[in-house]
């Protein structure tokens, strides 16, 4: 099974006007003098796409909120959205299974891009001024028109780079690089076998792997997507839906893999245990098993956990092998994440990683987002919601 296969009718949810406090909502820098009370300060209005309870994409609401204006703490800076990105993640949550996203009503959305509109003291060692493109990473929050995160959540954008290129790259490649080459250590002349190949962190990890000197890509994905991943580099594209990839795998390497990225989980984790050579890593980062539609599937819930792969460490030590597991949202390491991203942003300039765009809505097309197929956001596309209009000021 992958995480490819889902429910594809979807209900469409409606603007809605809303005055509710958003859980980060915009900022400005502290004014000089005394403080206003709430009554006196300029209030703002901006747009946001809301999850106001689990369940399907009904539950995703674009609404307007009029606040008074907050001020900037110490660090921070406020940025303009231009372009944010869907993830996996945000599918999860939607259904309470994202356990690092805040309850609803909630904003979602974890990485964007857009212009800095102002920043707080201390920020001028941060190399961030007003007028600077950036990308932005947050754990929730960017699926709104104006955001305000910490200056080293704000990463300056190459020239070239587009603000949807911006929106689509962190989560999916720091995802990737940091699993393949700061958890499994990828070298040259390895094989990786690569799950969803044609999805988000797929193709990442698969522009990734060509950076490394003469690495076997083995990749699955439905036989549509097959030229596509081939065309990026994966060396033998492998139909999960009419073979069994374990058996076309060892047609072609008996010995098995040295590196397997599992986003799927329950027996394909053993699956892909079973697969690895010795002195081989499998890296576990997602449950897309579990995820078989709009709403929660405590059937699918209950099988992912009961055929989860369980080992004793003796039998770890005798088969030569290391299992790892991976979750942007729980790393703390601020300062690896940011040296990753100075890694990537090389990567893109020197050409060597692309983002794949293959779909834009904007803010106001949020219904015709929401009846998009939910396997074909997981495909060979990467969302970006494209905003118009600047926040208001009242």
């Amino acid at each position: 099974m992958s995480g490819e296969d889902a429910a594809t009718q979807q209900q469409q949810p409606q603007p809605e006007q809303e005055a509710q406090k958003p859980q980060d909502p915009p900022a400005s820098p502290k004014a000089q003098g005394n403080t206003p009370t709430t009554e006196e300060r300029t209030t703002i209005s901006y747009r946001a796409l809301v999850l106001t309870g689990y369940g399907g994409y009904d539950k995703i609401k674009l609404q307007v909120k009029t606040v008074p204006q907050p001020e900037l703490k110490a660090g921070e800076v406020l940025v303009r959205v231009k372009a944010c990105g869907l993830n996996f993640a945000e599918l999860m949550g939607r259904q309470g299974l994202y356990d690092a996203l805040p309850s609803p009503p909630v904003t979602m959305g974890m990485e964007g891009a857009g212009v800095v509109e102002a920043v707080a003291d201390g920020v001028e060692d941060k190399k961030v001024s007003v007028g600077d493109r950036v990308i932005v990473l947050a754990r929730s929050g960017v699926w709104q028109e104006v955001v305000v995160v910490p200056a080293d959540r704000a990463i300056i954008m190459p020239d070239q780079m587009s603000f949807e290129e911006g929106a689509a790259l962190p989560i999916n490649y720091l995802t990737a690089y940091l699993m393949l080459f700061e958890m499994a250590n990828i070298k040259p002349g390895k094989s990786v076998l690569i799950h969803m190949a044609a999805g988000g962190v797929g193709i990442a990890a698969t522009q990734l792997c060509q950076t490394v000197q003469d690495v076997t890509i083995f990749g699955t994905a439905s036989a549509s997507k097959h030229e596509t991943i081939a065309q990026g580099g994966v060396t033998h594209p492998i139909d999960y839906r009419t073979k069994d990839y374990v058996e076309e795998v060892r047609k072609i390497s008996p010995q098995g893999v040295d590196i397997v990225l599992d986003p799927l989980g329950g027996s394909d984790t053993q699956k892909g245990y079973n697969l690895l050579k010795p002195m081989g890593s499998i890296i576990v980062f997602g449950a897309a098993n579990g995820v078989t539609g709009q709403k929660r599937n405590l059937l699918a819930l209950a099988k992912l956990w009961y055929h989860q792969l369980s080992l004793s460490s003796l039998k770890l030590m005798q088969a030569n092998k290391s299992v790892g597991g991976f979750h942007l949202g729980y790393l703390k390491d601020e300062e690896l994440i940011t040296q990753t991203m100075v890694k990537l942003l090389e990567f893109y300039s020197q050409g060597k990683i692309k983002p794949k765009i293959d779909s834009c809505f904007h803010f106001e097309e949020v219904s015709v987002f929401s009846s998009e197929p939910t396997n074909h956001i997981r495909g060979i596309c990467i969302i970006v919601f494209k905003l118009i209009s600047p926040f208001v000021i009242k």
